[in-house]
């Protein structure tokens, strides 16, 4: 335990001031932020909390651990068509936490605050004899009635996601105490991609001019496609034989005993932090060609249809999924 432990005060000056250049934060020396979204944007919100032992490793690097605040947010916005402006943020520090571990966790946010272009804008700190616990409110600009609701998919959309999926699933796999037998080099490439997202802002503007409904993959990618068909009142169809898979989750699948039970786990995993999106089926190879174009492939897995629930499949037949995906208790 580290002897360097400053107090609220302190930790405001010493680490958060420096990260909080614009003015609608005024210095952080008030209570409050005060901005106006720009002319013709409109103001979009979201928040995530994450608790240590929970959401990631308790030994994880600070710097990771801080960019993984963002980035789980950030993902959200990207799903609902917004581009990013700012955050506020509110650590619950344990013991721990001295100078030396915030520093590295605020090195983090400057790195990432610098390729997404945030502003830290306000928060709180206060000390816990739990577990430490982060929270953060981002806030983006969207544009007018073009913010894709969950809830807006039509009969015989197109369903695409972004990216590959399960990846984040295997990297909390290839983290923890016993991890599975992976391919050279495969652990710590997965290892990655659950500590640290990449959220798909590059595509925020397509989703919000052409996305019928949206939502971030975080429980699972069949938990939240899932959560689009019931706020919708539809039924979602996906062949799991169509969701991309990343070269090494490939590998991983093919080293399974069975491959319907891979995928499925593949599925139902989190920490993806993908999009997935409906679209109007006419619209989807101008869709794709524009996700190409920005380095950023999306795919098309299955379809919404008259109905409720999801079902699975890979090809013909039909798969089983007992557990969607993640859900806190």
């Amino acid at each position: 335990m580290g002897t360097d432990r400053p107090d609220e005060f302190d930790t405001i000056r010493r680490l958060l001031m420096p990260l909080a250049g614009h003015p609608a934060a005024r210095g952080l020396l008030d209570d409050v932020a005060v901005l106006e979204p720009p002319p013709g944007k409109t103001l979009v919100l979201t928040h995530d909390t994450l608790v240590a032992g929970v959401h990631f490793w308790p030994d994880d690097p600070p710097e990771l651990i801080a960019r993984k605040l963002l980035r789980v947010n950030l993902s959200d916005l990207a799903a609902k068509g917004a581009q990013p402006f700012g955050y506020l943020m509110s650590c619950a520090w344990p013991d721990s936490s001295d100078w030396t571990w915030r520093a590295a966790f605020g090195r983090g946010l400057a790195q990432d605050q610098t390729t997404y272009g945030l502003a830290l804008l306000g928060g709180d700190t206060v000390s816990t004899p739990g577990p430490l616990t982060l929270g953060a409110t981002l806030i983006g600009w969207g544009l007018p009635g073009r913010t894709p609701r969950r809830s807006t998919a039509q009969i015989g959309d197109a369903l695409l996601v972004t990216g590959t999926i399960g990846d984040g699933g295997l990297g909390l796999m290839a983290t923890g105490l016993n991890p599975p037998m992976f391919e050279p080099g495969d652990a710590e490439w997965l290892a990655d991609r659950y500590r640290l997202p990449q959220p798909r802002c590059e595509l925020a503007d397509l989703i919000a001019a052409e996305a019928t409904a949206s939502a971030d993959i975080s429980d699972g990618l069949v938990a939240d496609v899932g959560h689009i068909a019931q706020a919708s009142g539809l039924a979602a169809e996906i062949d799991l034989g169509l969701m991309p898979i990343s070269t090494a989750a490939h590998r991983w699948v093919t080293a399974q005993d069975n491959r319907s039970d891979a995928l499925v786990r593949l599925a139902t995993s989190g920490d993806d932090y993908e999009i997935a999106f409906t679209l109007a089926p006419e619209r989807v190879e101008a869709v794709r060609i524009a996700a190409n174009a920005l380095g950023c492939p999306v795919t098309v897995i299955g379809q919404m249809m008259e109905g409720e629930g999801v079902t699975a499949s890979l090809g013909l037949r039909r798969l089983e999924i007992d557990m969607p995906g993640w859900r806190h208790r």
